[in-house]
């Protein structure tokens, strides 16, 4: 089944860092500051005045004492002179939701690596760039310096007036080269290392062409393994995959591994990197190659400590913001009776456990189920802090699927609590905003309460937590105690967010998952499930929604299975198809139905296959929904775009501006990706596209049927069509060339 997506873009307009240190630097010192100038985050629409007149090109070099705009408030923002103190690091008040004018004179045109840290996004020379929000200081992008002068805009966030912004150019020693700040490594399992293993490497190209052909060597212990490398485009960079053969190694400890790029048969860099060897026994990180995007990912592991049983355990784990997945991992004792894996949510911060920190999850529990054998009714979820919310996310939106959740010091909703970047609007006046915020209905476990019944609830959390309130706790103590029959609730007296440890690894909570199992779908006479997309999540047990009435609203079925009558009874709210499955009765075992106080005429029986009921005026059998419809295969939404190992495609049958408009894009949005995810994508040109080589896989299209060729061949036939110029929608056309969209379409 093909579940990929196109979508178009148009826009209005353990390791060291010496090797970088290295290489001759110029670090920004003085500059201009403005602020607070703009608002980004969890909105539908914001407002950023800079941006705006970078796009018209009305934008002029600012002087200090310059008005950049005048607020709601009547107040004229100026620009005040910065200069960095002895860290280098810039700090100003005007910094939070503020923008930093920096400068750099140039001799000659030459190739530097920009690195910002502490920044929500860039501008350099006109350019946007990727940005460091979370000051990891491994963001690198390599940049074409002019001869004279080079303007660096920085736009900083809320936070920016704490954390400070540092900048600076460094000018490289190869036009090829690897980078080691931001590596992922697995650890050699000894007894388990037969088999070559994947590693992430940050490569740059700081050239003006593109690089193909490049290969990666690893080498360990004399044990050699070489990988093809995909297409580095100009003045970009990536993390690539490299695969590691470390069957050689047989003692535990640090273990050198040399990694070389290859151009044509040469070497070009080297980089020497040190893997960890273990016992079986001991704490571990695992990588794997992610079907979201083909990048490298990986998991931590708290193995087992007693032997593997077919009753074992599996306990999935996720962190809070800003802790790594091996750190989770290790927060835990190795228990008796199962093993323990944290995912990643794809960074530290990621994704708060939804989007791609949810697939993500659902990546490493799929590979741990398979690699770790548990009993299917003994899989656990917990997790602390973003992590905590996590599990009540997860906990929700897949029903059936836990045997027990314990959420530690979490907060059930972004609406409730927000991030970094701002809490979820709930509400707007506005019809357009309105549709637009059904898209965080998914996100709402409030709405989603009545799934929690499908497993046992251990509720921890430390009564003196002063960054997630124990308020957040109490206020769920006291939802499920309206409804559910199976829930424990502890707070620790004095406990601040983290207490140590037992702040996750409780033996309380585990002795609670210990005595629950989940019930099998045969076993559910009783099923109550709601959800508010159901590409996210369509089913529990033999119940699923195929497709909704009003897309992104809440859908919910209620089942009760009579197997002494030998029926079901069925009642909904916007579903406009449902299926049950052959869990329900026994195959071949006829049983009359009901759906909403509606008798189904016939009766029906289970032939392997579920089954599919449609309402029209009435309820009736039907097929499967088509895969061209929405439906729980596919059900729109934007950001499911970025799936199925999207590829990128920038135009060049355009004028000059907007070819390197689409490129940039490209480039930009895929540097974003790879910060935000720990991501990679193929980022190509649409000469180079075809539908055969990238079959199956999401094709992201930047620019128009002008502007670029791969257009007509993934949107030839869509009801939306755009051109230089013109915007045609159905049966409207719009005319002008300040229009823009985002949508998303199935390839054909």
């Amino acid at each position: 089944m093909r579940t990929c997506f196109y979508f178009f873009i148009i826009s209005f307009c353990f390791i060291s860092l010496n090797t970088l240190h290295a290489q001759t630097t110029h670090s920004f010192t003085e500059g201009l500051v403005v602020g607070p100038c703009h608002q980004y985050g969890r909105e539908a629409i914001y407002t950023d005045q800079l941006t705006y007149q970078l796009i018209q090109k009305t934008f002029v070099k600012p002087t200090e004492g310059a008005v950049l705009l005048t607020n709601e408030k009547g107040q004229e923002l100026k620009w005040q002179k910065i200069t960095a103190d002895t860290a280098k690091r810039f700090r100003h008040a005007a910094l939070s939701n503020g923008y930093v004018y920096l400068t750099y004179q140039s001799p000659k045109e030459t190739v530097a690596l920009l690195n910002v840290a502490g920044h929500a996004g860039l501008y350099f020379n006109g350019i946007p760039r990727g940005g460091d929000a979370n000051r990891y200081e491994y963001m690198y992008s390599p940049v074409k310096i002019k001869k004279g002068l080079n303007e660096l805009i920085v736009r900083v966030g809320m936070g920016g007036r704490f954390q400070g912004i540092s900048a600076r150019l460094v000018f490289p020693e190869k036009p090829i080269s690897l980078s080691l700040p931001d590596i992922t490594l697995p650890h050699v399992v000894l007894g388990e290392n037969s088999e070559p293993t994947w590693g992430g490497i940050v490569l740059f190209n700081a050239t003006e062409k593109p690089l193909t052909g490049l290969k990666i060597r690893a080498l360990v212990q004399g044990k050699e393994i070489i990988t093809d490398l995909p297409t580095i485009t100009s003045l970009n960079s990536r993390k690539v995959g490299f695969k590691i053969d470390a069957s050689a190694v047989t003692q535990r400890g640090d273990v050198t591994c040399e990694v070389s790029v290859l151009q044509n048969g040469k070497v070009v860099d080297t980089k020497t990197l040190t893997l960890q060897a273990v016992n079986n026994k001991e704490h571990y990180s695992q990588t794997f190659v992610s079907g979201i995007d083909g990048s490298v990912q990986y998991y931590g592991v708290a193995p087992q400590k007693g032997e593997k049983t077919d009753t074992s355990a599996l306990f999935l784990s996720v962190h809070g913001a800003g802790v790594e997945a091996i750190g989770q991992a290790r927060a835990y004792k190795p228990k008796e009776w199962g093993t323990l894996v944290a995912p990643t949510n794809r960074r530290p911060r990621g994704f708060n456990w939804e989007d791609w920190g949810r697939l993500d999850a659902l990546e490493v529990l799929a590979i741990a189920e398979k690699k770790f054998q548990p009993h299917p009714q003994k899989i656990y979820l917990t997790g602390h802090s973003m992590g905590g919310h996590g599990t009540w996310y997860l906990g929700a939106t897949f029903p059936g699927k836990w045997a027990g959740i314990a959420p530690c010091a979490g907060y059930p909703t972004l609406m409730g609590y927000g991030s970094a970047d701002g809490k979820i609007p709930e509400n707007s006046t506005n019809p357009v905003e309105q549709l637009l915020l059904r898209a965080s209905n998914p996100s709402n476990v409030m709405a989603l309460a009545q799934n929690y019944k499908a497993s046992g609830v251990y509720i921890l959390h430390g009564d003196a937590d002063r960054t997630v309130s124990v308020e957040y706790a109490r206020t769920m103590r006291n939802t499920l105690g309206a409804f559910h029959n199976d829930f424990s609730y502890y707070e620790y007296p004095n406990g601040s967010h983290w207490y140590g440890d037992h702040s996750v690894d409780w033996a309380p909570l585990f002795d609670y998952f210990k005595w629950h199992r989940s019930k099998k779908a045969e076993d559910a006479d009783v099923l109550d499930f709601t959800t508010a997309n159901p590409a996210i999540s369509s089913h529990y047990h033999w119940i699923g929604v195929e497709q909704q009435i009003r897309p992104l609203q809440y859908s919910r079925i209620q089942a009760k299975r009579m197997l002494n009558e030998k029926a079901l009874a069925i009642t909904t709210d916007n579903v406009q198809t449902l299926t049950v499955h052959p869990s329900a009765f026994l195959a071949n075992q006829s049983f009359k139905l009901k759906i909403d106080n509606q008798e189904i005429t016939g009766t029906f029986q289970f032939n392997n296959q579920p089954l599919y009921f449609s309402k029209k005026d009435k309820w009736e059998a039907t097929e499967k929904p088509s895969i061209q419809q929405k439906g729980a295969h596919r059900n729109g939404t934007f950001k499911t775009a970025f799936n199925h190992r999207m590829v990128f495609v920038y135009g060049t049958t355009g004028t000059k501006e907007e070819n390197e408009w689409a490129y940039n894009k490209a480039r930009y949005d895929a540097e974003t990706w790879y910060y935000r995810g720990n991501g990679a994508v193929d980022v190509i040109s649409d000469k180079e596209f075809s539908l055969a080589a990238y079959a199956d896989r999401g094709v992201v299209v930047f620019g128009n049927a002008t502007t670029n060729s791969a257009w007509n061949l993934v949107l030839g036939q869509c009801p939306i069509q755009v051109q230089k110029g013109s915007m045609k929608v159905g049966n409207e056309t719009l005319s002008g060339d300040d229009l823009g969209g985002y949508f998303i379409y199935p390839r054909p």
